[in-house]
């Protein structure tokens, strides 16, 4: 079901009865409201998070404004809209940078949670961002964690300080020494995890903070978790004073407790969120976002920047002009298909299409291995079937399909999609901009 799945889906069935009605009554807000209260409550948001979010949605759905409103489901949509932005956080929570580099960020979390992975998904961005990170081993008790750092290291190409299994807390100073000896602004340093919460652990990571100072203390929680993650949230803030939180597996069939009720119970800000096993699937958390996503409405900003990061600005004119003079090749249709993979999990990037809740579409419906399939026929063909596709007869068809693994009914179904595409294009004529990306992948 993904993000959200079944909190989105209760709320849009409570918003479509009081959306349907001209004129809503003091009993059907009522109604709504315990509907409501039941939906977060079975998603795994912590009860006094939600008796507050419900008596501060009633007191303001309540009023003689909102009753006699020419659209009052619409209002009382907004104000939740509205709260849940505010559970979350109200606004983007940006990371502290140290005036005097190298800036600090201390990554901690339980063992499973993701915090290992997460750290070269935090380089990522920040290389992106134009900084030089360094990563730094300092979890020197679960076995293999130091290879596993510089596995993570070497897949987004920054450097890992490791000094074997020597004290942690010496290994982390060490690291920041080398990062302003050889010009690194940020050490991320990844601490020891624990299968559960111990006095060693805490001191151990209490004694890092002490000699670093670092600006950041990010505390790696597991989404799946639901309430245990609030319950580590909360322990870890009480011992550290932790500056903010990173929730992993948000891509997976997660009931969504946690990041509605993190914010809450900690006062401290979810940071980022990671959505898949790639080292780019790491976003900034954005509670506006997120709560337009939780209601259904799609989250049309992310998706743009997606889609941005995948396609340059010149490949993007260099497609309109090809749309313009209708000279849209199978070779751009392959290049479609690869920004499409950028971009990642083509179920995720249809929930950010607002309205594409209601159109139930499952994950059956938005065959990948298809895609992979059409990647591997148009890699199979010449240079002169990708320019001129029309000259794929019946013997080039069976070459074709031989060559990539797949059947001729594959290589057809691809040149139909094809030649649908181009129509779609051609109708566009150029007003389409980033649309020609996603094709036909259904």
């Amino acid at each position: 079901m993904g993000l959200f799945g079944g909190l989105s889906e209760k709320l849009n069935h409570v918003f479509s009865k009081i959306t349907s009605r001209g004129k809503l009554t003091d009993l059907e807000i009522r109604q709504a409201m315990r509907e409501i209260r039941v939906a977060l409550l079975e998603a795994d948001v912590s009860f006094p998070v939600v008796k507050d979010f419900i008596a501060r949605v009633s007191e303001e759905a309540s009023g003689e404004k909102i009753l006699n409103s020419l659209t009052p489901g619409q209002q009382v949509v907004k104000i939740v809209n509205d709260e849940l932005v505010r559970l979350m956080g109200g606004t983007a929570a940006k990371l502290e940078v140290s005036p005097k580099p190298p800036t600090v960020i201390m990554m901690c979390g339980l063992q499973g949670a993701g915090k290992t992975t997460m750290c070269g998904k935090l380089a990522y961005l920040l290389k992106k961002q134009g900084k030089k990170p360094l990563l730094a081993a300092c979890d020197v008790y679960r076995p293999a964690a130091i290879n596993q750092l510089k596995v993570v290291g070497k897949n987004v190409n920054t450097e890992v300080y490791e000094r074997g299994t020597q004290n942690p807390v010496k290994t982390a100073v060490e690291a920041v020494a080398e990062a302003k000896s050889k010009g690194y602004d940020t050490v991320i340093i990844d601490t020891a995890g624990r299968l559960h919460i111990n006095d060693e652990l805490m001191t151990e990571l209490q004694n890092i903070k002490k000699e670093l100072s670092p600006s950041e203390i990010l505390l790696t929680v597991d989404s799946m978790t639901g309430q245990d993650a609030v319950t580590v949230a909360t322990a870890f803030n009480e011992r550290l004073d932790i500056t903010g939180v990173i929730l992993t597996k948000l891509d997976g069939d997660t009931r969504g407790g946690a990041a509605l009720s993190i914010r809450a119970v900690t006062g401290k800000p979810i940071k980022f969120c990671g959505v898949g096993e790639k080292p780019t699937d790491i976003e900034p958390f954005y509670p506006d976002r997120m709560a337009s996503r939780i209601l259904g409405m799609g989250d049309v900003l992310t998706l743009i920047e997606k889609a941005e990061s995948a396609v340059s600005e010149q490949e993007m004119k260099a497609l309109e002009k090809k749309m313009r003079e209708n000279s849209f090749t199978l070779d751009d249709f392959l290049t479609q298909f690869e920004n499409l993979g950028k971009m990642g999990n083509i179920a995720d990037l249809l929930a950010m299409v607002p309205g594409a809740s209601k159109l139930k579409i499952s994950a059956d419906d938005i065959d990948e291995k298809r895609i992979s399939r059409f990647k591997a026929i148009i890699k199979s063909m010449t240079m002169q079937e990708r320019e001129r596709p029309e000259i794929i007869k019946s013997s080039r068809r069976k070459r074709i399909a031989a060559g990539s693994g797949t059947t001729i009914q594959d290589v057809n179904q691809l040149l139909k999609q094809f030649e649908q595409t181009k129509d779609m294009m051609k109708a566009m004529n150029g007003k389409g901009r980033k649309a020609g990306m996603f094709g036909r992948f259904r």
